[in-house]
């Protein structure tokens, strides 16, 4: 009974084995590079450039709240000795108010730029794999693989797809607007 169990896996396996090199004839394979796509597209300098805008405006004002505070701060260390007790109070409760905004300030604006970036990643992300998708169907690839150097061990330039998808991005999303 073991003997038939095992024998049909082999058999299987052998016919793989046998069969491979009939099927590598029709075999295309090509890989992209997503990040490098995403880089050096149009569509991704431009979401890059917004984003980096975004972080600027949001920094300033960072900045300003933390001036505030180290404003406070400071004039809590000067002033300190010479406030009453229930004004010290007071201003001790001011700065770990504002510090708490601060941080909060800090933590949400941080959010809301991690949020936009994957946004606007996911988006073109989807529209390049629409474009590989086509690619692959259009040209009859079996394979396109994403150039991941810790997979992809050796890999021919001349089935690098990455120039063309990155063509094909820039005009579709032309097309689009």
């Amino acid at each position: 009974m073991m003997k038939r169990i095992f024998a049909g896996p082999v058999f299987l396996i052998m016919l793989l084995v046998f069969s491979m090199p009939a099927m590598a004839n029709d075999l295309k394979i090509g890989y992209v590079d997503l990040q490098r796509a995403l880089n050096e597209s149009e569509s991704g300098r431009k979401a890059k450039a917004d984003l980096e805008q975004m972080i600027k405006e949001k920094q300033k004002v960072i900045d300003a709240k933390g001036k505030e505070v180290e404003s406070l701060k400071a004039e809590l260390e000067k002033k300190g000795t010479v406030l009453s007790k229930d004004a010290l109070k007071a201003k001790q409760d001011e700065l770990d108010r504002k510090m708490r905004e601060y941080k909060r300030l800090v933590q949400d604006s941080q959010e809301e730029v991690k949020k936009k970036e994957n946004e606007l990643t996911f988006e073109l992300i989807k529209e390049i794999r629409k474009i590989i998708e086509k690619i692959g169907k259009d040209e009859k690839f079996t394979f396109i693989f994403e150039n991941i150097e810790e997979f992809l061990l050796y890999k021919d330039k001349s089935v690098d797809l990455t120039d063309r998808v990155i063509k094909e991005v820039n005009k579709t999303m032309k097309e689009k607007k």
